[in-house]
């Protein structure tokens, strides 16, 4: 918990004391099913606990927004936005049944009641969004299809509606189409430790 503390002082003793079980549960369920790799399990703190909260410093989501994880795997970024978040609503979708059983495993013993699950085809979704978000979970341009026409025309929040992923490394072809209207933030400028050289936020108001 040291890294998130530092970056996010204001989280209530309720927030911290889930996030800190993370910790713990994360690696206890990769034992069994591979949600996370082996190999960074070890650096689950910054590597994926921050770096889901990275939306956090991108955005401050009002209260009622409601916002889709597709491709969530094991709940990231879902789940710590849902504990920084308590008052937004988060749908977690994913096509891989076992993944999707550890987020709501995780969700349900972390005591987390802004959560629902669901296992399959994004296509199968049903209702509207303020925004949709992702970690490196495929191409712009095959997910902006995709997830469109979920995406509210009432914005109430202070950036559009739309698609915020998580990615890293280069950017240039993927966002060739939308270079006049998608908008880049270096997660280095707010992180300091070297895992976030690379990583940024992608925001497509749809």
């Amino acid at each position: 918990m040291e890294y998130i503390l530092k970056y996010f002082p204001e989280l209530t003793a309720v927030q911290r004391d889930q996030l800190a079980q993370l910790e713990t549960l994360y690696p206890e369920w990769n034992a069994k099913i591979n949600v996370i790799s082996r190999k960074d399990i070890d650096n689950l703190e910054i590597n994926h606990l921050l770096h889901s909260l990275g939306l956090v410093k991108f955005v401050k989501f009002t209260l009622g927004t409601r916002v889709m994880d597709l491709g969530t795997g094991g709940g990231l970024p879902g789940i710590p936005l849902a504990i920084y978040y308590p008052e937004v609503t988060f749908h977690l979708v994913d096509r891989i049944g076992k993944k999707l059983k550890v987020a709501q495993d995780i969700a349900e013993r972390i005591g987390l009641t802004n959560v629902t699950f669901q296992h399959g085809d994004v296509k199968e979704v049903k209702g509207k969004f303020d925004f949709v978000v992702s970690r490196a979970v495929m191409d712009l341009g095959d997910m902006v299809p995709l997830v469109k026409r979920f995406i509210d025309s009432e914005d109430r929040n202070a950036v559009p509606n739309g698609l915020i992923c998580l990615k890293g490394g280069d950017l240039s072809g993927e966002i060739a189409q939308y270079k006049n209207k998608v908008l880049i933030d270096d997660l280095s400028s707010y992180f300091k430790e070297d895992f976030f050289k690379t990583k940024k936020i992608l925001y497509l108001p749809l």
